[in-house]
């Protein structure tokens, strides 16, 4: 008698939370549960023909850490399949991932456009690394999609973003700005950190590559360093995986297997956080000492209605304005017992941090006041605590000034 095939092995039918857990497990002939950590630099081979076709192309298989590792491709292939990629690969860090992604693309001559309103390090890469080059760039608001059409030329090559950015959570039209891009026969690439996988899906709407900090909420609980770039198997198979294999900006293999676990629980830890920060949003949005709160699923947000139409949930980031300035400010996050200050994010714990002095420090005061960065500003990675104590611990916090 034939045994009926269950449709739920075929990995397209399993929902997200299923694929977090058991996406790209390859199991030793030991049979383990917890996927295997291979914590070995090279690989052997069962004869000189068989490392030859390695190394051409040829055969499948390992051969050096630095660039293939079953740990590594685990992580790559659950995180491939969780966001709708066809390919991925893990660099050390976030910014790896980053600078892997733009580098890629770009050639001494070309023109990058990016929305000004990015990470600091990400900014860096833009405007002072790529230029080392000969690789030029103009910067825009974002916020309008019709800033990057006019900033387009003949020889870019690449647009960048993120959205929500960091630390204003202004939103970027991911849809509207890839078609833009596609139009003039540049790649998108979009840094979704802030909006995680689970509430934000760049590549359905129009982007060519995604990057993450596995860092933040990959990770979720500070533990280790890690990056990821996720696309075509074009994008990424080519010049992506030839500068990560040529230049070395690989992720260890224990740290590959401490993302696969953190993939196990992102979707019920973002989905916590996420009800949490909605309810220290709404407190802020009403607090008197507050002169403005950002958080992209709140109605007070001015693009509610952007990011009602791009994302399924508002992430557990948000930021706000205290009156007085740095002073102020410096005094409520001194005073807080539980949130820690930190500039980390997406982390179990909850986290302040001061972005102007902070991860936008090296700016000037001119783009500070461009970005919206005042010395008021606060921002908040809202964790997993009870979110009455997160509320009474910024209440506490605010009653200082």
């Amino acid at each position: 008698m034939s045994r009926e095939k269950n449709p739920l092995s075929e990995i397209r039918k399993r929902g997200a939370r299923t694929i977090a857990v058991h996406a790209g497990q390859e199991r030793s002939p030991h049979g383990e549960t917890s996927e295997a950590i291979y914590m070995n630099s090279g690989f052997t081979y069962p004869d000189s023909a068989m490392a030859e076709a390695r190394f051409k192309g040829e055969e499948g298989g390992f051969i050096y850490s630095r660039f293939s590792n079953p740990s590594v491709e685990m992580f790559q292939n659950r995180m491939a399949q969780l966001e709708g990629a066809e390919a991925a690969r893990a660099t050390a860090t976030g910014m790896a991932a980053v600078t892997t992604a733009l580098m890629a693309q770009v050639k001494a001559g070309d023109h990058v456009v990016a929305s000004r309103a990015l990470f600091g390090g990400c900014r860096f890469v833009v405007e002072d690394y790529l230029p080392r080059w000969g690789v030029t760039s103009t910067l825009v608001d974002g916020r309008r999609a019709e800033n990057f059409a006019k900033a387009m030329r003949a020889e870019t090559k690449l647009v960048f973003l993120e959205t929500p950015t960091n630390p204003t959570l202004d939103l970027v039209d991911i849809e509207a700005v890839a078609d833009i891009a596609h139009a003039h026969g540049a790649v998108l690439v979009v840094d979704n950190v802030f909006a995680t996988p689970v509430w934000q899906k760049p590549l359905e709407l129009g982007a060519d590559l995604v990057v993450y900090s596995a860092t933040k909420h990959i990770d979720g609980q500070g533990r280790a360093l890690g990056g990821i770039i996720l696309g075509s198997e074009e994008l990424i198979g080519g010049d992506i995986h030839t500068i990560i294999r040529q230049t070395g900006p690989s992720i260890s293999p224990f740290n590959a297997w401490i993302m696969l676990k953190g993939l196990e629980t992102l979707d019920l830890r973002v989905r916590q956080m996420t009800k949490n920060a909605a309810k220290v949003a709404d407190f802020l949005a009403g607090h008197p000492k507050v002169s403005q709160a950002m958080y992209p699923f709140h109605q007070s947000h001015t693009q509610y209605e952007l990011a009602k139409k791009q994302m399924s949930g508002g992430s557990n980031m948000v930021s706000f304005e205290v009156r007085g300035g740095q002073e102020e400010a410096f005094k409520v996050a001194d005073a807080l017992a539980i949130f820690l200050i930190s500039n980390n994010l997406g982390d179990a714990k909850s986290i302040v941090s001061h972005p102007a002095t902070t991860t936008h420090q090296r700016f000037s005061d001119e783009v500070l006041a461009e970005l919206n960065i005042s010395d008021g500003l606060l921002r908040l990675s809202v964790g997993l605590e009870d979110a009455d104590d997160l509320i009474a611990d910024l209440g506490f916090g605010l009653d200082q000034i």
